[in-house]
């Protein structure tokens, strides 16, 4: 019985593999991307993506590729966090994760520094490893919020703990020969932060409104443009159409493998492959957070599969990993369930869609 039931499992594993072995994918349109890059043993994935996305961007706008320092805006990001958590009287959201638009904010205040100024690890690692800075700043940021006052010393003590995992940041650097600040580069590079937003799709709030993403990583209650399912898949192929990317914002379920480089979204019955998912279905998910916010990712691209289901090719910040060195294909499915909401350049918005939109 035991010997059966092993042989059994195994030809299930091994069927299953097969299964996603089968897998025969046809690119329909793929913009171009950087470099693959590992968040490594950091809950920094919306920087990754986010910056991926504007690398993508610098590229569609004619600019030679170019590897942009993430650990900067994380920087940033953790001494705004800091702030935060004390005016919340020790009960903000100090965790790692946050989503684009932390990253564009933080951007249009802070600047940009290519990578190779600012490479974010001052420690003996080969990768990133956030593990203990999070632990100290957990620790030092109740001190403030127990002393109710934001001292000079406490400032200090956070950039002194940011230099010693992180570095400290040059005030000035050379790209190409030529001298910048943080802030400088961005001009250079032409971003406008202002061009970014994010779109979403909910119906507890009105569609054609901005509203709130009720997610813990939106801990800066930034407003989301809200529109239909139908619609939020239309900007998406509009913009990957037309020469634009996405940053992807949703859920890793146990459909998503990084190792076959597949996710999908099956369904329990057995005449269909997947769920066809409905603007109800994701209301569903959602509230009963089957859905929720736990990983950005790069969309760069569309592809079809051998029986023309329509895939978004997807660049994570897992190194180059899984059977597509890194990427992975992202079954439309998939996308409407779990996508919670996409960060895209307003000028890839459908001309109809815009005008709903009030943009």
């Amino acid at each position: 019985m035991k010997k059966n039931l092993l042989i059994s499992l195994a030809v299930l594993v091994l069927s299953g593999t097969l299964s996603a072995q089968q897998y025969e994918f046809r690119t329909v349109v793929d913009n171009p991307s950087t470099s693959l890059k590992d968040q490594a043993r950091t809950g920094t994935c919306w920087c990754f993506a986010t910056i991926s996305f504007l690398e993508s961007e610098l590229m569609r706008m004619g600019r030679e590729p170019i590897d942009l320092s993430e650990m900067f805006i994380v920087r940033n990001v953790y001494k705004a966090r800091y702030f935060d958590n004390y005016l919340r009287t020790g009960k903000g959201n100090l965790g790692p994760g946050s989503v684009s638009h932390t990253a564009t904010k933080a951007i249009a205040r802070y600047g940009l520094i290519p990578d190779a100024a600012y490479p974010g690890i001052q420690y003996d690692a080969p990768g990133h490893n956030h593990s203990e800075l999070q632990g100290y700043i957990n620790a030092i940021s109740q001190v403030p919020a127990r002393m109710k006052k934001m001292s000079p010393e406490s400032d200090e003590l956070l950039d002194a703990l940011l230099d010693i995992y992180l570095g400290k940041v040059p005030q000035t650097f050379l790209y190409n020969g030529k001298e910048y600040t943080p802030k400088s580069f961005a001009r250079y590079l032409g971003l406008n932060m202002d061009d970014y937003i994010e779109i979403t799709s909910f119906t507890h709030h009105p569609f054609y409104t901005r509203i709130p993403v009720e997610i813990p990583d939106n801990w800066e209650h930034e407003l989301y443009y809200n529109v239909p399912l139908d619609e939020y898949m239309a900007i998406a192929d509009h913009a990957l159409n037309n020469g634009f990317t996405i940053a992807w914002d949703g859920t890793l379920t146990k459909n998503f493998s990084q190792q076959d480089g597949v996710a999908t979204e099956p369904s329990p019955d057995p005449s269909a492959d997947e769920v066809n998912v409905t603007q109800d279905i994701r209301q569903e998910w959602f509230e009963t957070f089957s859905t929720v916010d736990d990983h950005l990712m790069h969309v760069t691209g569309i592809a079809k599969d051998q029986d023309g289901v329509t895939y978004y090719i997807t660049k994570n910040s897992w190194g180059e990993s899984g059977k597509y060195k890194g990427f992975m294909y992202m079954s439309e499915n998939y996308f409407r369930a779990r996508c919670i909401a996409y960060m895209v350049h307003k000028d890839a918005i459908p001309k109809d869609i815009r005008k709903k939109l009030g943009l």
